[in-house]
């Protein structure tokens, strides 16, 4: 139905977007580290709905809807950019805190979470690049069932982005604890993570469409 070069580009593109710092990466890590693997797991489901709406909503008619309404996408990209652009403040930003640092902030209800983590997948105008004109590339007109080849691929990106994010829920904590016994590797990370959350603002405001944060 699908060829395994298919496969493979999708599950190379959706790698390289769940190891990019993003608002999803951002969400899980806060969750997982302020209020335990739990909770972490519980926001995950959320961005995992929030992967299937995409995936639904693509294979539905959403890249028409974007064809006809072009300035719908536009907004979700200029919203997205500056998105990142305040993560990226709130991160270097003097007294600013770390992605990995341990905060006491109050615990929200699991339909909370859930509804975070959807929201924040929702609103990722990257995913809905990557529906909309980035998987649609890996489909064959000439090997049988669109619409099937469409669900595919995109299940294969959901499962490389939930597997990827869950070991980074589950290992979140440990990272924590590791970085909060080096202060000077604490510094390095969140600038680094502010430069690179800075530097995928500018280029999605730019309509950059490569490597997406997730």
């Amino acid at each position: 139905m699908i060829e395994q070069s298919a496969v493979l580009g999708v599950v190379a593109i959706a790698l390289g977007m769940v190891l990019s710092p993003g608002p999803n990466m951002m969400y899980l890590v806060s969750r997982s580290i302020s209020q335990g693997r739990r909770a972490g797991i519980i926001s995950l489901a959320g961005v995992a709905a929030g992967f299937l709406v995409y995936l639904v909503g693509a294979n539905l008619g959403l890249a028409v809807l974007f064809a006809a309404v072009p300035e719908l996408l536009t907004a979700i990209r200029i919203a997205g950019a500056l998105y990142l652009l305040w993560l990226a403040w709130k991160t270097v930003k003097p007294g600013g805190a770390s992605v990995f640092a341990v905060q006491d902030v109050p615990a929200d209800s699991p339909r909370r979470l859930f509804a975070m983590g959807l929201m924040t997948n929702l609103l990722n105008p990257k995913i809905a690049i990557l529906y909309v004109s980035v998987i649609p590339q890996f489909v064959d007109l000439g090997r049988g069932d669109v619409l099937l080849q469409g669900i595919l691929l995109g299940g294969c990106q959901i499962a490389v982005a939930v597997s990827v994010n869950l070991a980074i829920v589950l290992a979140a904590g440990a990272v924590a604890g590791f970085l909060s016994r080096r202060p000077a590797w604490m510094r390095t990370q969140r600038i680094t993570m502010g430069g690179l959350l800075g530097a995928l603002a500018v280029m999605l405001a730019l309509g950059s469409t490569g490597s997406a944060a997730a």
